[in-house]
């Protein structure tokens, strides 16, 4: 089975997931979501703090939110440790496809970051490492702490063994003092799960085509 590219309502491309029938990012627009739910809300709330920031991401996906956090690290020299984890890579030629890019150069970039080996730390440029992992999320396991955790798992209908407390109380334990994780899942029994799991949570407007997004931050 191959998944299918579609294009989203900003004119930016997202893929249809031939494992489980959901689109990678909102059908509203992908670049659109991705910036402002973890750039937006994430990276830049967190990049003040520190000099080097430690990202994770749950589902690497199509690369869309790494290529924005690379750019973001770019254009505002910042360090980042990005750490990825991916069940289902995505194909190369696929992902040669997406309309992420503008430039020669930044096409270079953008597949340097699907070509890039797998298990190991990828030095992309001098403020940039990428480390990609092909695992489960319920197998995964880290002695590094993160500052900020994407988290972009399929939606709850698609994949409810990954909104679950028990997954929470992992993300809760991965986070270092302070750190946060942004989602663009807001309902309610996962904003209580990621409270009983021990985060302070805020409800934040949400993109354009949804109505709410959630952050939550580890106090202690």
């Amino acid at each position: 089975m191959k998944n299918k590219i579609i294009t989203t309502k900003d004119g930016s491309n997202s893929l249809e997931s031939a494992v489980f029938g959901e689109a990678y990012h909102s059908i509203h627009g992908a670049i659109q979501e991705s910036e402002y739910v973890f750039i937006g809300h994430g990276l830049e709330y967190m990049a003040y703090r520190k000099d080097i920031i430690n990202v994770f991401e749950m589902g690497f996906g199509t690369g869309l939110n790494a290529w924005l956090t690379y750019l973001f690290a770019k254009e505002n020299n910042v360090a980042i440790n990005y750490y990825s984890i991916e069940q289902y890579p995505v194909a190369l030629e696929t992902a040669k496809e997406l309309n992420y890019t503008n430039t020669t150069e930044e096409i270079i970039d953008f597949e340097k970051l699907h070509t890039t080996n797998w298990e190991i730390a990828n030095m992309i440029s001098s403020n940039f490492i990428l480390t990609k992992e092909k695992i489960d999320l319920h197998n995964f396991d880290s002695s590094l702490k993160f500052d900020l955790i994407f988290y972009d798992a399929f939606a709850p209908n698609a994949q409810s063994d990954l909104w679950t407390c028990e997954i929470f109380a992992k993300m809760y334990r991965m986070l270092n003092n302070k750190g946060i994780l942004v989602t663009y899942c807001a309902k309610g029994y996962v904003r209580r799960n990621l409270e009983q799991a021990g985060f302070t949570v805020e409800r934040l407007d949400g993109p354009p085509g949804k109505r709410e997004m959630l952050r939550a931050q580890k106090l202690c």
